[in-house]
């Protein structure tokens, strides 16, 4: 007897083909049989008006280290994810050592926005391979999650300080081709690396990976060559890509002999879409395979002169941030030092509209006194203060010893952006991710990816068929980063399943949420619609509530994934 039939569903394979109405049934944590008429089971679900569907797949997270405090990967369990990829952007936090693991944790908390306190509470910090780190996670997970092996944590183990500031000697990159075959022979799912502006370590210096040349980037990138169901993750720099960065993706991709997925396109400009796309054609012709990872949702972006992120990458500005916070405030407070920043952080860069300081909008202040500035424009309170808005925006935040949040002005919640970003998603040199769950837990409020395809895409603003939605979300990612048997509902593969109300799916309005550990609070929403959701036949979501059941599988390359196909000319 099957252990569980679902019954009256309308079924979306995820394959892109027409959905129908039929049952799918559950055995030993597999589909055991999926169409019109299925064997009875130990317990029947109705899913009457509700669509029934693969898992959904979130190629980007950073979800790394909140596996020690949730293992339920929330919130990206309760909308629907049942399989997540960390390690991204070079910032893995396996392979480690003791000396590495201080640096690597700050590194985290200033370039992904997860704060010390979480962190030095949070994680034990005391493994050093990459299959002890797996190790800790086998039967604790409540989602699939596969991790990449990230080129600062390698480039930090292997060359100590010298890791930042100085190029690999022959025999540190030798050592780090090694530990990183080791690392993919134990299971990580590939390698990742950066060399994005914006990525800085505490002391606000690049990152490691910043600091390699393009040859180590490549000769890294072709040890995947030689293991099975590998890929490759990068972030290049910002704004629009130069021949040289183009070049450099196209090269990791061959040496590899893997697609390289990049983060992250995003709905806009015009000019810079065609040039972010080109970089795969150009990839394609050759013989290699990029692809970019493009946004499900307009973002808002909540930046702080705390942390920095973001504020870093202004011209002149990074030198500020390798400053204490005292000896910051110090800096902030001086006249000649604001009119040097001011006019620095216009002259140059691709964040100079960032620059108009006036557009800024405070979205969160730290003291009680200053709670009528919040939803306010930086403009409208500085012309009640009689203020230039550069001054008004750093008296603000002096005062509040730099915490205040302050919200750009984006065009990215344009209507007429959704279209394009119909298209986007339906592009084949595209996959819907970069929703960077489980990082900048005070900035982002990107992770709940998939409900708002299924919600905004496709019930609200129809740029996109419910069939193509969920093929988007499944087999797309699946295929791409090499799953066995998962992404689509197919007999005798894994039971990943999400049952929604298509409908109501979608998710709550954003709130803070103090549930961190050292009482740290995050920027959460709830999922709405997402009934159940079930990981290898195991019911983790009912009726929307948590069961307390963990059954995740901690992947490993090799055996849970093969060697994704290259898409070819």
């Amino acid at each position: 007897m099957n252990d569980v039939k679902i019954i009256n569903a309308h079924i979306v394979d995820g394959s892109g083909s027409p959905a129908y109405t039929g049952e799918l049934s559950i055995r030993n944590g597999r589909i055991a049989e999926v169409g019109t008429s299925v064997k009875g089971a130990a317990l029947t679900i109705d899913a009457e008006g509700l669509v029934l569907t693969p898992g959904f797949v979130d190629v980007h997270t950073h979800y790394d280290a909140q596996v020690f405090w949730d293992n339920t990967l929330s919130p990206s369990c309760y909308h629907g994810v049942t399989t997540v990829f960390g390690g991204n952007c070079g910032f893995s936090i396996a392979p480690l050592s003791p000396e590495a693991a201080p640096y690597l944790m700050h590194m985290l908390a200033r370039v992904e926005g997860m704060p010390v306190s979480s962190l030095e509470a949070g994680v034990p910090w005391n493994w050093q391979s990459f299959d002890d780190y797996l190790q800790r996670l086998d039967g604790k997970l409540g989602v699939n999650a596969g991790f990449m092996a990230g080129h600062s944590a390698i480039r930090r183990v292997v060359m100590g300080e010298r890791a930042v500031g100085h190029q690999a000697t022959v025999d540190e990159l030798e050592q780090m081709k090694r530990l990183l075959a080791r690392c993919l022979e134990e299971g990580a799912m590939g390698f990742s690396s950066t060399i994005a502006i914006t990525h800085n370590d505490a002391d606000g210096k690049p990152v490691p990976s910043r600091h390699a040349t393009h040859e180590e980037l490549i000769e890294l990138a072709a040890v995947c060559k030689d293991h099975e169901g590998t890929s490759l993750e990068f972030l290049p720099a910002q704004g629009m890509f130069s021949d040289d960065v183009i070049n450099l993706m196209i090269e990791l991709s061959n040496a590899a002999e893997r697609p390289l997925n990049w983060n992250v396109l995003a709905a806009g400009n015009q000019q810079m879409m065609a040039n972010h796309l080109s970089a795969s054609d150009r990839a394609i012709a050759v013989g290699a395979d990029v692809r970019a990872l493009t946004r499900a949702q307009p973002m808002t972006l909540r930046i702080n002169l705390y942390a920095g992120f973001v504020f870093d990458a202004l011209e002149g500005w990074g030198p500020l941030f390798e400053l204490s916070v005292d000896d910051r405030l110090d800096r902030l407070k001086d006249p000649a030092v604001r009119r040097q920043l001011d006019a620095s952080a216009k002259s140059a860069g691709p964040f100079t509209s960032l620059a108009n300081w006036g557009n800024l909008t405070v979205h969160a202040t730290m003291l009680e006194k200053n709670k009528s500035f919040e939803g306010r424009t930086v403009q409208d309170i500085a012309k009640e203060l009689g203020k230039d808005p550069f001054d008004a925006m750093l008296d603000l935040a002096v005062e509040e010893g730099l915490r205040t949040s302050f919200m750009p002005m984006t065009g990215d919640h344009d209507p007429a952006l959704w279209p394009i970003r119909g298209e986007l998603w339906q592009d084949d040199r595209t996959v819907i991710g970069g929703s960077d769950a489980g990082a900048h837990l005070d900035m982002i409020d990107t992770f709940a990816f998939s409900t708002a395809v299924l919600a905004q895409g496709v019930r609200e603003q129809s740029v996109i068929g419910l069939e193509g939605a969920v093929h988007q979300l499944t087999q797309v990612p699946a295929e791409m980063l090499g799953l066995k048997e998962r992404g689509l509902l197919r007999e005798g593969w894994y039971a990943d399943l999400v049952i929604f109300d298509p409908d109501t799916v979608g998710a709550s309005d954003f709130y803070m949420r103090r549930d961190l550990p050292a009482d740290e609070p995050r920027i959460y929403a709830d999922a709405i619609g997402i009934r159940d959701v079930f990981v290898n036949g195991v019911q983790i979501i009912n009726c929307g509530e948590h069961t307390g059941a963990l059954p995740g599988f901690a992947l490993r390359s090799g055996r849970d994934t093969t060697t994704p196909a290259m898409r070819r000319a």
